[in-house]
């Protein structure tokens, strides 16, 4: 599992730093984020973006986090 991960974790570094050095800097953050997304599919990674997910505390759903991006691995 800790293999898999430090995996899934330099795929998802490596996307991130080819997308900055391909756009360069000033765009809005959404630009960065598609681009991120479509990279990481390239690379095989499943993504989604802005997927609205419950947050529970003791068992009570306390509210809603969207995260820009959640991939599965």
């Amino acid at each position: 599992e800790r293999a898999r991960l430090n995996q899934m974790s330099g795929t998802v570094i490596g996307a991130a730093q080819r997308v900055s050095s391909t756009l360069g800097c000033g765009f809005l953050e959404k630009v960065y984020e598609n681009a991120l997304a479509l990279e990481l599919r390239s690379r095989g990674i499943e993504v989604h973006q802005q997927l609205a997910l419950q947050v529970a505390y003791k068992g009570v759903v306390v509210g809603d986090y969207i995260p820009d991006l959640l991939i599965d691995f």
